[in-house]
């Protein structure tokens, strides 16, 4: 009997500065962070990804909203089943909403 292979956990990731998201795998909470973790996971399907638009302080999304623009730009995009964008920021969300959606990311809009 041959032995099947264990199905892989989705890989979901969240850069948020407070939120926890329990249903993450992992979580950056900082910009700086989210280019980090993303770089990480480069070469990688990434199931879902959260994205809050303010990280605190001065500190946005939008350094790792342009990674994954150049990313795309360049003619290697992430691989991500779906970007969730969740910003009590309305104005900042649908900007990254609309930058993402311009590379063919499928984004979303989401609350938690």
């Amino acid at each position: 009997m041959k032995e099947e292979s264990p199905v892989p956990s989705p890989v979901i990731l969240g850069i948020d500065d407070l939120r926890p998201l329990p249903w993450t795998t992992r979580i950056a909470r900082s910009s700086g962070e989210g280019v980090k973790l993303l770089q990480e996971h480069r070469d990688s399907f990434i199931d879902e990804l959260w994205l809050d638009h303010d990280l605190g302080s001065d500190d946005s999304i939008l350094p790792v909203v342009t990674l994954m623009e150049e990313a795309a730009f360049n003619g290697r995009p992430f691989r991500i089943g779906t970007v969730f964008v969740h910003s009590a920021n309305p104005i900042g969300a649908e900007t990254v909403v609309r930058s993402l959606t311009r590379w063919n990311y499928q984004v979303r809009r989401a609350t938690v």
